[in-house]
């Protein structure tokens, strides 16, 4: 584990990609495997909400999970390292998160739950990836370096933190800010109440049914990724599904950021938010200025779907 210098209470740690990729792409998976187990003892909600974990201030947790007349939870501990089962009937176990394979990962979790009487099966095969290899053979992937899991969930925190404060202006229907453990990307998503033209889908590994069902109707999505192969480096983006005429084109807040024909988003890099004299003022401009684009294009009915003021102000 390589060991970095700086300050673990820096609010904004950089987070290069190169030098975390391969714990990235281990841990993108492991989330995967606990993203699964929540999803195969879940009801299903609209849009997959039932399938998500949130950021808690040690790391993230699928919340609580049914199972027959119990509940239980798994949450990761990215301060002190490990990953916590317990139930309602008093019952708890765990392993160390640590440089493990995604298989091993997969085999230990699966016997600490099976020792408190949990019996999950999940579907195997990683979703949103090329390199599908089955969790319970993937030998391949076995990065973790504690800093960098630790930066990366320190910028979940402060991600999650503004988009509640964005989505807290609208009063439509709005998703939670949660984590989708396929991309993976923390994300917020507003909705105008109309339906959407039918999705193509074509997302790898992930049922085209699935993301129909996701963009059953017209959004204005906003969220954070780590990056990947074709953006190599942390961002926050904006979209719009169906995308409006002239949404490309658009200006918006801050002056870095930029749209993306290949991904049809705005990006805006974390490192232009991180080195900002305002963090959130500057991601909150990118998240209002993209949303009222998409919005005003699409001639959404806005004075309908926002709060006009705080109602802390008067309470």
């Amino acid at each position: 584990m390589t060991v970095l210098t700086g300050s673990a209470l820096e609010a904004w740690p950089s987070l290069p990609f190169e030098a975390w990729s391969e714990t990235y792409a281990t841990l993108h998976r492991w989330t995967q495997i606990v993203g699964k187990v929540r999803m195969a003892q879940s009801p299903w909600v609209n849009h997959c909400w039932h399938v998500t974990l949130y950021v808690t201030a040690i790391g993230l947790t699928t919340s609580a999970i049914p199972y027959g007349n119990r509940v239980f939870q798994i949450d990761f501990d990215f301060v002190k390292h490990n990953l916590a089962v317990r139930s309602s009937d008093g019952g708890a176990g765990g392993l160390a998160l640590e440089p493990q394979s995604v298989a091993a990962f997969y085999t230990r979790l699966m016997q600490e739950m099976a020792k408190l009487g949990l019996h999950v099966k999940i579907y195997p095969k990683p979703s949103e990836v090329a390199d599908a290899i089955l969790f319970d053979q993937d030998e391949m992937h076995c990065a973790y370096d504690r800093e960098y899991a630790n930066r990366f969930w320190r910028i979940l925190v402060q991600a999650d933190r503004v988009f509640k404060e964005f989505r807290a202006r609208f009063i439509g229907k709005c998703s939670p800010v949660h984590f989708f453990w396929g991309a993976p990307d923390l994300a917020v998503t507003r909705f105008s109440g109309r339906r959407a033209p039918q999705h193509p889908g074509g997302i790898p590994n992930l049922p085209d049914w699935v993301t129909r069902e996701a963009y059953s109707h017209e959004v204005s999505s906003c969220g954070f990724w780590p990056g990947g192969d074709m953006i190599p480096y942390a961002a926050f983006y904006s979209y719009a599904y169906p995308e409006p005429a002239g949404f490309p084109v658009a200006a918006v807040k801050p002056g870095a950021a930029f749209y993306s024909p290949q991904f049809r988003e705005f990006i805006l890099p974390y490192d232009v938010v991180r080195q900002s004299k305002s963090p959130d003022a500057t991601l909150l401009d990118f998240l209002q200025t993209t949303y009222e684009t998409a919005a005003n294009l699409a001639k959404w009915d806005r004075a309908s779907l926002e709060r006009g003021r705080d109602p802390k102000s008067t309470a």
